[in-house]
């Protein structure tokens, strides 16, 4: 079990020091929060239903029966919590002798930022293991997130759009294949884009995509219609936790898609060992990130 001794930062036994540098980094806003929808949870897990509506009406001739239709629950999904937690120990020697404990170590502070970094990368492999129908096919219907054979009662649904890297005419195009998004009974499914999560390497052409007054990157006097119709209300995430910097992913409006279940908020703890006199401190915090309803999101790997 490592421990923090003098040894560790000698030149902390010392004044003359002028900064300690390294560690002393900001982090990013979350991104995670920003993509899945929190629930809070009081169980050891927590469990989605997937069932189907009815089908279309049928037309009754005159003097005939109604026709009945009927539904029922297709499939589970299970979240079960992760425990995640970090913690240090340092030497009663190591708290007496350090000259800069007032302002050099932060280690309440550094713990706080690889919990935060730790959850940001948990969360984002949803989105980076999505397409990996081998190793990560966990959804109700044993499928991956992203995939051109999700379960349904009117046959198999996609949510993987068209392979190609980031332009007007592929936002376009997964614009058309989201709204044409039918249900388990082959309805419209009436879904619509809501926000755009993209790899930093993508951000500057995005905007220029998005935000240009006309169409973007020609000589046509013709308008933007991205920007026109509003294609992505909750705007554009810029992930820095994506591994592909081709992907790039589309979310939509549909209840139940992306979730995050909080069992346990981050928690700090310190104590003594009465032995040692070693100072003790960690961070807890329980939780799952995952997907319901896989049509929250729709994936495109690049080209």
């Amino acid at each position: 079990m490592p421990v923090i001794t003098t040894g560790a930062h000698p030149a902390a036994l010392w004044p003359g020091v002028h900064a300690w540098f390294g560690v002393n980094y900001a982090k990013f806003p979350a991104r995670w929060s920003k993509i899945f929808t929190e629930q809070g949870s009081e169980k050891a897990y927590e469990e989605d239903n997937i069932t189907h509506g009815f089908g279309l009406a049928r037309l009754k001739p005159q003097g005939q029966e109604i026709e009945y239709d009927a539904h029922s629950q297709l499939g589970t999904k299970r979240y079960t919590h992760d425990t995640w937690g970090l913690g240090y120990i340092v030497t009663m020697e190591e708290r007496e002798d350090n000259q800069y404990k007032s302002k050099a170590f932060q280690r309440s502070k550094w713990l706080a930022r690889s919990m935060a970094i730790t959850k940001e990368i948990n969360g984002a492999n949803i989105l980076n293991n999505g397409f990996d129908a081998t190793n990560y096919a966990n959804g109700w219907d044993a499928k991956p997130l992203f995939s051109t054979t999700h379960v349904s009662v009117a046959g198999t649904t996609s949510n993987v759009l068209t392979a190609a890297d980031i332009s007007e005419a592929a936002l376009e195009d997964a614009s058309i294949q989201i709204h044409a998004f039918t249900d388990q009974r082959g309805l419209a499914g009436m879904i619509k884009p809501r926000a755009l999560v993209i790899h930093p390497s993508n951000k500057f052409e995005v905007h220029r995509i998005l935000k240009s007054t006309l169409q973007n990157d020609t000589a046509n006097n013709a308008t933007n219609a991205l920007k026109d119709m509003n294609e992505f209300p909750d705007g554009v995430i810029v992930n820095e936790y994506l591994t592909d910097a081709d992907a790039w992913f589309v979310l939509t409006d549909v209840d139940n898609g992306l979730t995050y279940f909080n069992r346990k908020s981050l928690a700090f703890t310190q104590d003594n060992d009465f032995g040692t006199e070693n100072a003790l401190a960690k961070a807890v915090e329980r939780y799952v990130f995952g997907w319901s309803d896989a049509f929250g999101a729709y994936g495109n790997a690049g080209a």
